[in-house]
């Protein structure tokens, strides 16, 4: 298949991204950063926009800043980069984690932070970091700019809050639970492929007085916080019931209302594997 024709424009400035997208948002006209998700769908015309607005060149949008426990990431940062940055594994180890296991060498290569949250799949490990750190993402048009927090920013499947006429321009990370122990898990039928359940948690550093975070991911239209599960992780948890591990995490599956019983199991067991990985044994 090829994609059904439409104009190409390659801005190497964000003013001038942004003037091209208001010119053909109402339209159809779609942001082109790795590809990776967007290509395929151009040559299936599962989408058939006029306009392509390629950011690659936009130089603004590859910025990166670390500011212990805090760190920023341009849209155009790719997973391939994050998850071989010492300087990404030193500020979070478990971020470095999640873009490894994202695709395959190549898709990681050329696939970015920014396409990976804005196309929205619940399987994407990068979103599911995001929703841990309740990172935040800044969205730029030429109306302005406003930031969205990430667990607000998921709407669906295959939805956001960003507006067609809209540019995801930067990812802002508090590192919860700096310090403190984390896991992440996730099962897919071969390596590379989607992640078919996922998990990803937090614990606080020793001394610290804050509760633990926990995602789940795969199992929905989109991954979510376990607010009841987080309730029983702290600083010094080592073993959780295994009756109130199931309830808790049953509840948590419960509110977000979109879990089949088939993926309840599989994301319950990613999230004691989770646990596992951080130290906690679920019995």
């Amino acid at each position: 298949m090829k994609p059904s024709p439409f104009l190409y424009r390659a801005p190497t400035t964000l003013k001038r991204a942004l003037d091209d997208l208001a010119e053909c948002a109402e339209e159809g006209g779609k942001v082109l950063a790795g590809g990776q998700s967007l290509i395929p769908m151009l040559n299936y015309r599962l989408v058939r926009p006029p306009v392509l607005v390629d950011i690659g060149n936009v130089a603004e949008l590859s910025e990166r800043t670390f500011n212990d426990p805090s760190f920023s990431l341009g849209a155009t940062t790719t997973t391939g980069w994050i998850a071989r940055s010492p300087a990404v594994r030193d500020a979070w180890p478990l971020l470095s984690a999640a873009a490894s296991w994202v695709g395959h060498v190549q898709i990681r290569s050329r696939g970015t932070i920014g396409g990976s949250v804005v196309h929205a799949d619940p399987s994407a490990e990068i979103a599911a970091a995001m929703v841990l750190a309740d990172a935040r993402i800044t969205l730029r048009s030429v109306r302005g700019g406003r930031v969205e927090n990430a667990g607000d920013f998921f709407t669906g499947y295959l939805s956001t809050a960003i507006e067609e006429d809209e540019i995801l321009t930067r990812l802002d990370f508090e590192v919860p639970n700096a310090g403190g122990r984390w896991g992440f898990e996730e099962f897919a039928p071969r390596h590379g492929d989607f992640a078919e359940a996922g998990a990803a948690l937090t614990l606080p550093a020793e001394g610290a007085q804050e509760r633990g975070r926990a995602v789940a991911f795969g199992v929905a239209d989109r991954p979510f916080r376990l607010p009841s599960l987080e309730t029983l992780l702290t600083a010094s948890t080592e073993r959780v019931a295994r009756g109130a591990f199931d309830e808790a995490v049953g509840n948590d599956f419960d509110a977000i209302g979109t879990v089949t019983s088939e993926k309840r199991a599989m994301g319950g067991h990613m999230v004691a594997r989770a646990l596992g990985a951080a130290g906690v044994v679920v019995d």
